[in-house]
């Protein structure tokens, strides 16, 4: 590390905390080594190493995620455990 080092204060939720000094602990670092290596990746990317986004699905996704809830829950609607019946019975 560089000899002219300063420090930061950082807060995170207490369980999130512990949970990534765990983490970090089983390859072998603490918190505050993770954090510069985060940061010195972002530096080399010009931006955080990782997507950062939203996921919110379109009403189109929105409406098949609901049919297939209902679907799956339809007792009339016949379900296979066997993948050759499903084939057999695609091919009908």
């Amino acid at each position: 590390m560089a000899g002219n080092t300063t420090n930061i204060s950082i807060r995170m939720d207490a369980d999130l905390k512990a949970q990534a000094d765990a983490l970090f602990a089983e390859l072998g670092m603490n918190l505050s080594t993770a954090f510069n290596i985060f940061v010195r990746q972002s530096l080399r990317e010009g931006g955080i190493p990782f997507e950062v986004k939203l996921e919110h699905p379109n009403k189109e996704t929105i409406a098949a995620m609901l049919e297939a809830e209902r679907i799956a829950k339809d007792p009339s609607v016949k379900g296979y455990n066997d993948l050759d019946k499903l084939f057999a019975d695609l091919k009908k």
